[in-house]
Parts: C-alpha cells; structure tokens; sequence
C-alpha cells in the first residue's frame, strides 16, 4: 500500500501576522509611585528607577536627610521626587505620608511596601518577644496598615483603580537555619499578597509582590562576601548572587500596566535558588 501525503499549499501572507509591542505598557509616565523604606537598600535603588521611568516618587523613610538626598539625585538626573518622614511603625506617621503625598501630587498609583527589617542570625528558642513584635511588626503589620489606609484613599478617588507591590523573599521558600522570624513573616507576606489580590480586585487594585533571592547590598555584602560566599553561592543554579539592576525589570512589570492583568502572584528573582536542593 503507497501512502499518500497531501501537502497544501498556503500563501505566504497566510503566516505573517502583524504585531505590535506595546513598548510603553512598561512606562511609569504621570503615575505617582509611593515607596516605604526608601532611604537605602532596595528603597533607594526602586526610586531611581521608577523616576528614569516616568513616575512621580514619593519616598518615606525614617531617616530623613537619608531621602533628601536621593530625592536630590533623582532630580538632578531630570526625575521626579519628593519624600517624606515614615515611620510604618506609627499609624499616624503612615496616614500623613500618604496625606502629603496625595497632597503634592493627586493620584496615588502605586504602593510599594519595601520597608523591612531582620534579626540577625537567630533560632525560634534564641529570639525574645521584642525580636518578634519588632519584625513582625514592621515585615507584616505595616503592610497590612499601609495597605488599608492606601485602599481607602482609592475607595475615596472613585477612581477603581490601584496597585499595591510588596516585597518579600524566597526566604518565604526555603527552610534555612537562623532566619526566624524574618522568613515567618516573609511566608506570611505572601499569603497576605494573595488574600488582597482577592479582596482587592472589587476596588480595582491589584496585589502582587517581589520575592528577590540573594541580592548584593551593603548589609549583605558583610555575609555574601565571607569566607562562607563560595559555599551559598554553589547552591544558586546561575552561580552568581543577584544585582539590584536584576530587579529592575520584574519591578516595572509589577507597578507598570504591563501586568494589568496580573494579581495575587509573587514573582521570583533569585537565579534558580528555590529550585535547587538544600
């Protein structure tokens, strides 16, 4: 028996499909831009670049003259900024700086609920409840209270529009020593993330979050750069710890329309860590 094949023929102009990439879903143009924590870290790198991108920051943090030198700097380089004092662990400091903020410049687009602390390498048995309430606090109970007060400035705009970006870490993930409570309060965040999204989505905001992996930064830098680097570097699959530049694209993608139809999700950067074995 001969098989037969039969080919059809389709004109050339059948594939070619026109597409377009919407380059500026990604830009922050006009959006205002609320960043907690933002006097050094992962703060101070966000303002900068969400600034290059258009938006109007506005930076909170404790240490003042901290923020009036990056806002500085940002304008210096042709952005726009401000900043006011914050302290998310002081209800009214956190109702005041979204006042100012709405204030200065109207809408409020989007929440990025950066400001966190750790306690040092300490076990559940080692830490007090002064390490506790001082993590949990500032890593959980300042998103939730700043979340809340944002959700209802944009109840209030009638707008039924918002964006809120937390930031947790693939400590969320893994199991390692030492990292109590900071990791429990990590796991919690992005369960926090997921339940907004849900409750979120009826007042037009959106709720995810950046779970960043072994990031280099000045705190960092004093374990990463030991004599025990070479040995938490080799459980990364990409070998290399992480730049505050590789943040930068997962970052416009959550606060910008890029991600407009994403909410509830955390996205991981941290070079194939929480896919390797312990």
């Amino acid at each position: 028996m001969v098989a037969t094949i039969a080919i059809a023929v389709v004109p050339l102009g059948y594939w070619m499909f026109k597409t377009e990439l919407k380059v500026d879903v990604f830009s922050m143009q006009g959006k205002t831009v609320l960043i907690t924590g933002a006097s050094s870290g992962f703060g101070h790198h966000f303002a900068g670049v969400l600034a290059a991108a258009g938006a109007n920051v506005v930076l909170g943090a404790r240490r003042v003259e901290k923020i009036v030198d990056r806002v500085a700097e940002i304008r210096e380089e042709g952005g726009e900024a401000c900043g006011f004092s914050l302290d998310v662990l002081d209800r009214q400091s956190c109702q005041s700086f979204l006042d100012q903020a709405q204030e200065k410049y109207g809408s409020l687009d989007v929440l990025v609920n950066n400001a966190g602390v750790e306690s040092g390498a300490k076990t559940y048995s080692m830490i007090d409840e002064d390490d506790w309430d001082h993590v949990l606090d500032t890593n959980l109970k300042s998103v939730w209270r700043l979340s809340k007060m944002y959700t209802e400035k944009v109840i209030e705009s009638g707008k039924k529009a918002g964006n809120i970006v937390n930031i947790a870490s693939i400590t969320a993930y893994r199991t390692i020593k030492g990292q109590f409570p900071y990791a429990v309060s990590k796991a919690a965040l992005v369960k926090a993330t997921e339940i907004m999204a849900l409750e979120g989505a009826r007042y037009g905001i959106r709720v995810n979050a950046l779970a960043p992996g072994y990031i280099l930064t000045d705190v960092s830098r004093i374990l990463l750069e030991s004599d025990q680097s070479d040995t938490f570097r080799d459980r990364i699959p990409m070998r290399r710890y992480g730049e505050f530049e590789d943040l930068d694209g997962p970052l416009l993608l959550l606060c910008s329309e890029a991600s407009s139809y994403m909410t509830g999700s955390t996205t991981v950067i941290d070079g194939g860590h929480i896919c390797a074995e312990l």
